[in-house]
């Protein structure tokens, strides 16, 4: 193993890494700022998340090209976006349904328009689920906490076990540097760090809060190979250029996204629509 490391770094694998840990402090100390902030400011991160995603999304695949509808969803997006930031958040949730309902009716003889309302889906998303999860309240906080802990572990450590492992592919034909070993070792740290947040926040950490770990981490990580499968599918390396070292924003938070979604859809059937969070941690 000692020389499978040294060689690693002589051939210079680790070159983009000072510029990924740079972009990854900048922004988790902003990130991390208005997750403390909550309310409307963690909303207005959310809205902001949510248009860049679409944005990006609708430049991978092209939907801009079916304008009629292109436009149309557009609009009832960032309607949906401006009555939550302004914390009608049923509203928006109805606005979007509504909007998204109608653009699956029209087109439900051509099939013109299923990347452009798979773009609408994954940009409500990253916009809904998160604002909803941390609301006011600290058991949003720690809610959130603890997702940035599992997630942003396993993306971290599994970057850093599958570079020094190696070993078989977990998905050659979707994404061709992800290793099983890469995969084990960010599900192993994220159940570590996972428990150590939730015992940190005054929790049990027991077998709920691993089980919990193990599927958000899971999650995420289809996530991360699910936007590999899109720009692989389009022809594409990245989704933007807006973080060095990271591409675009769905590079970065595409496993973040699939999991807080898994989170909210939990606390929703477990603790009700009004305050999902509480199905996690107690206020």
């Amino acid at each position: 193993m000692g020389l499978g490391i040294r060689r690693f770094f002589a051939e210079g694998s680790w070159g983009d890494l000072r510029s990924r840990l740079v972009s990854a402090v900048v922004l988790g100390s902003f990130v991390c700022l208005l997750v403390f902030a909550g309310s409307w400011g963690f909303r207005l991160l959310c809205c902001a998340t949510g248009f860049i995603v679409f944005d990006e999304w609708s430049r991978i695949t092209r939907a801009r090209r079916i304008r009629p509808h292109f436009a149309f969803g557009r609009r009832v997006f960032y309607l949906s976006l401006l009555a939550f930031a302004f914390g009608f958040e049923l509203a928006a949730l109805l606005i979007f349904v509504a909007g998204l309902g109608f653009l699956v009716f029209i087109d439900r003889g051509e099939r013109k328009a299923d990347w452009l309302i798979g773009g609408l889906l994954y940009a409500a998303a990253a916009t809904f689920p998160p604002g909803l999860l941390r609301g006011s309240d600290l058991p949003g906080l720690l809610t959130i906490g603890f997702l940035v802990a599992v997630v942003w572990s396993t993306d971290i450590f599994a970057y850093f076990t599958g570079r020094t492992f190696g070993g078989p592919k977990l998905l050659p034909a979707v994404s061709p540097k992800k290793t099983l070993s890469g995969a084990l070792g960010g599900l192993a740290a994220a159940v570590l760090f996972g428990w150590l947040f939730a015992r940190w926040a005054g929790g049990t950490g027991g077998l709920a809060i691993v089980i919990l770990a193990i599927v958000l981490s899971a999650a995420g990580q289809a996530g991360d190979l699910y936007e590999s499968w899109i720009k692989r599918r389009f022809g594409v390396k990245d989704s933007g250029r807006l973080i060095p070292g990271h591409g675009g924003l769905m590079d970065r938070i595409d496993g973040l996204i699939v999991a807080t979604s898994v989170a909210w859809f939990v606390g929703v059937l477990l603790a009700g629509f009004e305050h999902p969070a509480g199905a996690f941690f107690a206020g």
